[in-house]
């Protein structure tokens, strides 16, 4: 299977705020993700805020794995150190294999903006079920670090050498192949 199209693909996305004081109006981090994805032509099917609960969260994620409309997830929120912080554990048990370039190279990019601060990013990647998860700390700094960095190229299937949008085998948003 090809990993490069030369056409865009449109993705169907869910958008996870994890955060015990975020509400709509006040979730800068999963607006920014909403924004980027409907700017670059993904579809986010949803967007939900829950708090740091990692039964809730690991059920959410379940739920979407499972379904045949979403494609991707992106997770802002729950990586730090506190002892709220419980996404990566809610999440990585759910994951068929773990992208560990994901958090390395957030980490790395992250580092020429915060320095040695990065160490205490959480920030990790899967596939589960032919879905990419993506977990990234709550601040919308950390979101554009990782949209501009990682996701806006790995989620376009034109980019060359490889993405990940061949690895996402479920219906795409608006040309409904799989």
């Amino acid at each position: 299977m090809s990993h490069v199209s030369s056409q865009f693909v449109p993705l169907n996305v869910a958008v996870l705020t994890v955060s015990d004081t975020r509400t709509p109006e006040t979730d800068t981090s999963g607006r920014y993700l909403n924004e980027q994805l409907l700017s670059t032509g993904h579809k986010v099917v949803e967007r939900l805020i829950l708090q740091d609960n990692l039964y809730q969260v690991r059920a959410q994620v379940a739920n979407w794995i499972a379904s045949d409309n979403v494609q991707v997830i992106l997770i802002t929120g729950g990586t730090g150190f506190t002892d709220r912080d419980s996404t990566p554990e809610a999440v990585s048990c759910l994951f068929d294999r773990e992208v560990e370039g994901f958090g390395e190279l957030f980490r790395q990019i992250s580092y020429t903006e915060i320095g040695t601060s990065t160490i205490q990013s959480r920030a990790l990647a899967g596939l589960a079920n032919n879905t990419l998860i993506c977990c990234m700390p709550g601040s919308t700094n950390a979101c554009r670090t990782a949209w501009e960095g990682i996701l806006l190229d790995q989620l376009d299937a034109t980019h060359k050498p490889c993405n990940f949008v061949a690895h996402l085998g479920k219906k795409t948003a608006c040309t409904g192949r799989d």
